[in-house]
This record gives C-alpha cells, structure tokens and sequence, in this order.
C-alpha cells in the first residue's frame, strides 16, 4: 500500500517524484519502459532539441554541458536515467498498467506485473501515447514501406525511391530535411507552415519566451489565450531554403493514396512514392482508468489544472494543463510542484 502511486517514469512523472520525496512521501512509479528516457532513446536518431540545455533540466540536478547548447536525445534520455538514479526513486519497470479502479476505499492499480494500491495517483503518462495515422493508410500498396515518426529511426530502414513525409510539425520538418540529403522527399502540410528562428540577437528564442512570461502565462490569461490560438511553429531555418531550392517538394494536404500514387489537394497529377512516413501526430490512451467520473460526457479527462474530478487523482505533463509550458521538460516541474502540493493538501 503506497501513499502516492505515479504512472509514468518520463520527465513529468520524474519531476513529480523529486517533490514527493522532498516531502517524505512513500510513493512508487509504475513505467511500462525498461530504462528510465527509453521514450527519448528510441526518437529519430538525428534529433536535437530545439531549446538549450539551460531550459532542459528537471527540479534540483543540472544538465551538464554548454548550457546555451542544443542537446541531442540521447543526452536527455541519460540525463533522466541519471536523475532518478541520483534521487533513487523507487520505479517499478516493465509494469504497464492495465486498469486503474476505485469503488471504495484506496485506488487499485492492475499491472502486467500484479496489483497495486495506494490512496492517491498521479497519471504522467505524456501527450505521446498511441500513434495516430489516417485511414488512408489502408489503400497504400503493399511495397511501399510505412512508418510512423515514432517508429522511424534513420534512412536505412526505408526501401528504394522517393519519401512522402505527411505532416509538417517539427518532427516532420526534421525527419524530411533529414532525408533529402539523399533522397527525393515530398512533404504534405495540411496548411500554412509558419516559421520561427532558433535564435534571435544572438539569444535562443525561448530566451525570449522564457523572458516574456509566455510558457508559464496561465491559458485563462490575455497572454496564454493569445498564444493558445497560435499555429505551431517550425523552429530552425533548415526547412524553408531546402524547400526554396526544390530539393523538399512541398505539397497540400494529402487526400488519397492509390498503390503508390499520393493525391494533394490542388494538383491534378499524383506523386509515385516508394516510402511513407507518417508524422501525423499522437491521441491519449485513457482507456485503462475505469473511472467513470474521470471523463466528461464527450469521453475528454475531467480536470480542473490537473486536480480531477475523482478525489484523489491528478495529471501532470498535460498538453496546456495550465500552460504552454506544462508539457515541456523545463516547465513541467511548475505543475508537478503545484500538484503534489494540492495531493498534500497544502
């Protein structure tokens, strides 16, 4: 029996953790990875983080390193196993958790590893859980190689002939810059791609958001409600000139696919590809917490900043659960740290 169950070892869970035993807690983590940062470890293997080192650390342990630096994953998947070995978290890996309950008394967790109980729980699970790829995925032809962003690593996994990326967020951006050193690529956008630089004046860009108050403004707020409605933002100036230069040919969004045939919307003519890599982003999994007051009527989770509506049960690392920060590794120790605080009553 544990005072505070966490279900999630990723930076949300983690931070979490560090103010939980700042307090003398008997809490436990459950994760379903084998290593603390595995999620990071198994990303693409050419990606770097767009914020420095500086806006990349957890509560109390610093990332070495220039601190002005961009880090590349691996770095962060170490720098995390090396937290929660510092602070010696309890975590129990390899446990996925297959339902959580609470019908009287404390809740019930149960695991490929067994059940467990505790009186309070903590989801951190992240805002990237189950792939997401669009149903035309099904009329793709059988020798054109599909995968999605969280399944691509390099180069060496695709087949012969040209790439159709589908998806122009920064993974997709990155994964077909990535590519066209070598490749015919053709990369999809559902809309405008809007750009911002990686530096500015000499200073990162999120110096200056950092400075501006704009990843910790509270979503109610005039700044948050602003930053809300923004489109997402490609970071870098590596996508747009390769695009300029025709070496990334930038189409529409795309609206069938025949075989190997693409269609985008505006053009008449289809492109011949050989290779599909979806960057189409992630949708929760809350399937496992069987608790009906957990949800709203439309199935969304029933959170107030992350407090939920089932006494006792909270949420860190929610995509804008009170911030544009609030998923972010440098930002997520704000929640994590108010949350624990309402967990305690205090």
């Amino acid at each position: 029996m544990y005072e505070v169950i966490i279900v999630g070892g990723g930076q949300a869970g983690l931070a979490a953790a560090y103010y939980l035993k700042r307090h003398g807690i008997n809490f436990l983590i459950l994760d379903s990875s084998a290593n603390v940062g595995d999620p990071w470890r198994n990303r693409y293997d050419s990606l770097q983080l767009f914020t420095p080192r500086m806006y990349d650390q957890l509560p109390g342990f610093r990332l070495e390193g220039d601190p002005h630096g961009l880090p590349h994953k691996d770095e962060i998947a170490d720098y995390l196993q090396q937290y929660a070995m510092h602070y010696e978290f309890p975590i129990a890996h390899n446990t996925r958790v297959l339902s959580l309950q609470r019908r009287e008394g404390p809740f019930k967790l149960s695991t490929t590893n067994g059940e467990y109980m505790a009186n309070k729980v903590i989801v951190a699970t992240g805002p990237f859980q189950t792939p997401f790829v669009p149903p035309i995925q099904e009329a793709v032809g059988k020798n054109v190689k599909q995968l999605h962003s969280s399944e691509y690593r390099n180069e060496r996994q695709l087949n012969e002939g040209a790439v159709l990326v589908v998806g122009a967020g920064n993974s997709g951006a990155q994964i077909a810059c990535e590519l066209a050193e070598r490749r015919e690529v053709h990369l999809s956008a559902s809309g405008a791609i809007h750009y911002k630089p990686l530096h500015l004046l000499g200073k990162s860009i999120f110096w200056y958001y950092n400075a501006a108050g704009l990843l910790t403004a509270p979503r109610t707020s005039a700044r948050g409600r602003w930053l809300f409605r923004q489109p997402e933002q490609i970071y870098g100036n590596t996508l747009k000139p390769l695009i300029g230069q025709g070496r990334i040919k930038l189409h529409g969004r795309t609206v069938d696919i025949e075989g190997d045939q693409a269609y985008f919307a505006g053009e008449d003519s289809p492109v011949r590809i050989g290779n599909i890599v979806w960057s189409t982003g992630f949708c929760r999994d809350d399937a496992w917490i069987d608790i009906k007051e957990a949800f709203r009527a439309d199935g969304a989770l029933a959170h107030e900043e992350g407090a939920s509506a089932v006494p006792g049960l909270y949420f860190v690392g929610l995509p804008w659960q009170t911030s544009r920060g609030s998923a972010l590794l440098g930002w997520v120790k704000y929640d994590a740290e108010r949350i624990v605080r309402h967990a305690l009553g205090q």
